[in-house]
């Protein structure tokens, strides 16, 4: 539940599939460096959820990318902020490659092998939807 001292923060994110592995990405600075997350930021204003995943997609991993389904809204309470994120199912564009701009590491993970890295809190439960329902 959002506190009245909390500000809420919408975001949306990629769960980027390639064959039966998924891409997570590795912050390199603020007070979450060093955790695993599914890449994507801030929605602006005017922006669609799927608009805002292309262009972060493009700021971050130099790449271009086609959104799918909605796979789920996340909703989770960080000691400063509420956070809302959209996740999305997404895939790269023919001959895209991603190209770390903004991240320290990523990697192709099968959905199995996705609990052998240390997750933003939020992203943790992206995770669990993810192994509870058809990637």
């Amino acid at each position: 539940m959002t506190t009245p001292s909390h500000k809420t923060i919408e975001v949306v994110a990629a769960i980027i599939q390639l064959g039966d592995r998924l891409l997570a990405t590795r912050r390199s600075t603020g007070e979450w460096a060093h955790h695993w997350e599914f890449p994507g930021g801030k929605v602006e204003p005017g922006e669609t959820a799927p608009e805002a995943l292309q262009r972060e997609i493009r700021e971050e991993l130099n790449a271009d990318i086609s959104v799918g389904r909605l796979l789920t809204t996340i909703h989770y309470d960080y000691p400063r902020f509420h956070l809302v994120m959209h996740c999305y199912f997404c895939h790269l564009l023919p001959g895209q490659a991603p190209t770390l701009l903004e991240h320290e590491a990523a990697c192709w993970l099968r959905l199995g092998e996705l609990r052998s890295l240390k997750w933003l809190p939020a992203d943790e439960e992206v995770v669990a939807v993810l192994e509870q329902g058809d990637v």
